[in-house]
């Protein structure tokens, strides 16, 4: 019972980065100038730019790299949906693919929460610190899920190896 809640929640922030962040990312890239014309969600571009003396058409090659990322992290966490739908006809699925999609949301979240921070936009600031905390929250479940196959594992293992216990088929008290 508690695998399935914890494979459930793993979904469910899976589903939420597939769709928020696919939807972000298709936007800037649907955007001419990749997403800088939308002044709330291009601060980060804007700081990550002026940091390190970007001119405008490298503030442009930039928003087009983290529209990028950003799809890409999206894809791989509708990768990882698709990979559970398939383990639940038969088979195992691979937590691998999820944890790359993490560490790719972790860090263009710290990479966005500095400058939200700098620009003193609590709103901003906000919103890429909950979304790495459920980076961070998917991160420990996926422990979790490790943790809960490995003891069936060793369970299965043990079972092996010891085998029944003696007497197990029938109750004899004396030998």
């Amino acid at each position: 019972m508690r695998k399935r809640f914890t494979v459930a929640l793993i979904l469910g922030i899976a589903l939420y980065f597939t769709w928020t962040w696919g939807h972000e990312a298709l936007l800037m890239l649907a955007s001419p100038a990749y997403g800088l014309d939308d002044i709330w969600r291009s601060q980060f571009v804007f700081a990550i730019g002026s940091l390190f003396g970007f001119t405008p058409l490298g503030l442009i090659k930039l928003a087009a790299f983290l529209a990028t990322l950003k799809l890409a992290a999206a894809a791989i966490c509708a990768v990882h949906i698709l990979d559970r739908l398939r383990a639940l006809i038969g088979g195992k699925a691979e937590t691998e693919i999820l944890e790359a999609g993490l560490i790719l949301i972790v860090a263009i979240s710290i990479a966005s929460v500095g400058p939200a921070v700098w620009s003193h936009n609590a709103e901003l600031l906000r919103e890429h610190t909950i979304q790495l905390l459920l980076a961070a929250v998917a991160a420990a479940l996926v422990i979790v899920e490790r943790s809960y196959d490995r003891n069936a594992e060793v369970a299965a293992l043990t079972a092996a190896i010891v085998g029944p216990p003696r007497g197990a088929g029938s109750f004899r008290l004396w030998r």
